[in-house]
């Protein structure tokens, strides 16, 4: 349908595009996946391996080490579990609330694995010893002597990493780009 006689469609104002289906499915469908790689690997590393036994890896770049971590990140924040807590279950509920506007495959797979990691970690915070909302989270993957981390980490760092790109590309969950002035340079000739 056009807007106006000779007018083509591309002309007619951009309508907000509709999340698609298929992109809710796929963040979905990669959320599942890091919460099942996450949970599986947590329970295998607390069955396998040892707090203060670490099996080395790639020397000590890379190596496997137990712990359960009762903070954030680098352990900031122990001791301050239940605000943790709160901030996971604030990422879900903001990744499920932009889902509605979600045009994008690469922000369907960024907003997945942020999905996923928040709710690996959130799982172990209400769920896991010393009690609801205060639990700790299972950390085996050691990287050096920087961290400790664990598959929801890997899916959060990642989505993050994706979604700075988007950004610095100007690509919106609705999937549109900046457009660009195409009225060319200003001239101050104008002025004079």
């Amino acid at each position: 349908m056009q807007t106006a006689s000779g007018a083509s469609l591309s002309d007619a104002a951009p309508q907000p595009a509709r999340p698609r289906r298929g992109l809710i499915v796929v963040l979905a469908a990669v959320a599942v996946a890091v919460i099942v790689v996450d949970q599986a690997s947590k329970a295998l590393a607390a069955a396998k391996l040892t707090p203060g036994d670490p099996i080395q890896l790639v020397g000590d770049l890379l190596r496997l080490d137990l712990i359960r971590n009762p903070g954030a990140a680098f352990s900031l924040a122990t001791g301050m579990t239940w605000v943790l807590t709160v901030v996971a279950i604030g990422v879900v509920v903001f990744v499920v609330r932009s889902a509605r506007r979600l045009a994008s495959l690469p922000w369907a797979v960024a907003l997945g694995l942020l999905l996923g990691g928040a709710i690996g970690n959130l799982t172990d915070r209400l769920l896991r010893e010393p009690g609801f909302a205060r639990g700790h989270v299972v950390d085996f993957i050691a990287y050096g002597h920087l961290f400790i981390g664990n598959v929801a980490d890997i899916a959060i760092v990642v989505a993050a990493g994706l979604i700075v790109v988007l950004g610095l590309r100007g690509t919106s969950l609705d999937g549109r780009h900046p457009t660009p002035d195409r009225s060319g340079p200003r001239t101050d000739d104008a002025d004079e």
